[in-house]
C-alpha cells in the first residue's frame, strides 16, 4: 500500500503505520528506507517494533518536505525471529507532495530600476 505525505514546503510530516499481529506468537520487526529519497525519511522512535501475540504495534515515519519534486522511497519491514517465528516481509510505498508553499521570511529592499 502507498503512505503520502502531504504537506506545506518546509514542514514534517508524521504518518503512523498501524501493524496487527494476528497470531499466537510475538513478531519483531526491523525497518528500513530504500529508493531514490530514502534518506529524506526517518523513524523517530527507533527502527524496531515488536507486536504482541493478538495486539497491534505502530511505527512512526517521519518526512520533512524540502523539495517541490515529489519525493518517493519504500518502507521495508523484515520480520526478526521471535519464539522461532518470522513473520512476513512487509513493504508500503512513500510519496510525497508539496500541498502549499509558505515563505520562511520577507526582505525589501530599495534599488534603483534603470540608470544610464
Amino acid at each position: 500500500s502507498t503512505i503520502e505525505f502531504a504537506g506545506t514546503l518546509h514542514t514534517t510530516v508524521v504518518k503512523q503505520v498501524r501493524l496487527t499481529n494476528p497470531s499466537q506468537n510475538t513478531l519483531a520487526y526491523n525497518a528500513f528506507f530504500v529508493g531514490r529519497d530514502a534518506a529524506d525519511f526517518s523513524l523517530p522512535k527507533g527502527n524496531t517494533v515488536t507486536i504482541p501475540p493478538m495486539k497491534q504495534g505502530f511505527i512512526n515515519v517521519e518526512f520533512t518536505i524540502r523539495f517541490l519534486h515529489p519525493a518517493e522511497a519504500v518502507l521495508i519491514l523484515i520480520s526478526d525471529k521471535v519464539d522461532g517465528i518470522d513473520g512476513a516481509t512487509l513493504t508500503f510505498s512513500l510519496k510525497s507532495e508539496v500541498k502549499n508553499i509558505e515563505p520562511l521570511g520577507m526582505i525589501r529592499c530599495k534599488s534603483p530600476c534603470y540608470a544610464l
